[in-house]
């Protein structure tokens, strides 16, 4: 597991799992919403948004949290784990929510600065929606890239905390060799 990226709806907890797993794993994480966003909500360029993931890529090791469908077929090709957060729509919907009464009026850690925090009816339906208009075009690109990754599928937050206890298991019993 060098070469991780961490898919699922908005308000899924991508982040916030790619942060814990960052610290437990000792690996930088890259949220693609900072490579995306200039200040304003402002969109990169394509190009340049492709040429960040790849700077980042070429590394050794890494973590990407986010999902932007137009260019996951390359983080497919690179990763050798693919994470899924898949909760229910009610749990993502109620995230957002939360999360945007959070950080109202600021930047979450995870945004490029100057991107303040927002929600409008587009993005609650985005969100409410993403179970029937995009995952299951997502299922489809794992299935394919499913041959030569590792896939895990974390549905529940006790899911996510079993997840992370075993890489922290794992993690202790080899420094004990």
């Amino acid at each position: 597991m060098k070469r991780v990226i961490v898919i699922g709806s908005p308000g899924a907890g991508k982040s916030t799992f790619s942060k814990r797993l960052g610290r437990l794993v000792n690996e930088e994480v890259y949220h693609l919403d900072q490579l995306f966003w200039l200040p304003g909500w402002v969109m990169r360029e394509r190009d340049e948004f492709i040429a960040l993931q790849e700077e980042v890529m070429n590394q050794a090791s890494w973590i990407i949290d986010g999902n932007y469908g137009g260019t996951l077929g390359v983080r497919l090709e690179k990763a050798d784990t693919v994470i899924w957060i898949d909760p229910p729509r009610k749990v993502c919907l109620y995230r957002i929510l939360k999360r945007y009464f959070l950080n109202r009026n600021q930047t979450r850690p995870d945004m490029t600065e100057g991107c303040e925090e927002k929600l409008d009816w587009e993005f609650i339906k985005y969100v409410w929606n993403f179970r029937r208009d995009k995952r299951p075009k997502l299922n489809e690109q794992l299935h394919k890239a499913a041959r030569h990754k590792t896939i895990h599928v974390i549905e529940s937050s006790k899911d996510m905390e079993r997840f992370l206890e075993n890489i922290k298991i794992k993690r202790e019993g080899s420094s004990l060799l």
